[in-house]
């Protein structure tokens, strides 16, 4: 029986599952927003949004268990320091998928844009906006 086996196979073995999330996070935590296809993008949150809270819990297991997923030292650094901390109080909903209109053209697979809720660029404004306010 398949109980608590959660979650789509995509067509894929798990190992290979398994590395496309891994890159796929690798890319959202880099860029801030990625495109594909709807249902990636719908798992692609749940790794996405566990990434986010080991930010927040800032310590050194979670920053391994991070590490497990990331490999990259750099990138480990960077969500601990820079975008974890943009998501401060909030208590979930790291994340966001947008559909696309249009499928894409090849397979007509129906396309989403998945980003992170809390962008630097807004992140930086936000306190240039309060400053502007008290002047």
């Amino acid at each position: 029986m398949r109980h608590s086996k959660g979650g789509k196979k995509l067509g894929r073995t798990s190992s290979h599952r398994k590395a496309m999330f891994r890159n796929m996070a690798r890319s959202l935590l880099t860029y801030g927003q990625i495109k594909t296809t709807e249902t990636k993008a719908m798992e692609l949150r749940k790794v996405a949004d566990n990434l986010v809270t080991l930010g927040l819990r800032n310590d050194l297991h979670a920053r391994r268990l991070a590490y497990k997923v990331l490999e990259n030292h750099q990138l480990v650094q960077k969500l601990f320091d820079e975008i974890a901390p943009r998501f401060n109080g909030a208590g979930g909903g790291y994340t966001r998928v947008y559909k696309l209109g249009l499928p894409r053209v090849g397979d007509c697979a129906s396309m989403a844009v998945i980003e992170l809720t809390r962008r630097e660029d807004a992140a930086e404004a936000a306190p240039a906006a309060e400053q502007a306010g008290k002047e």
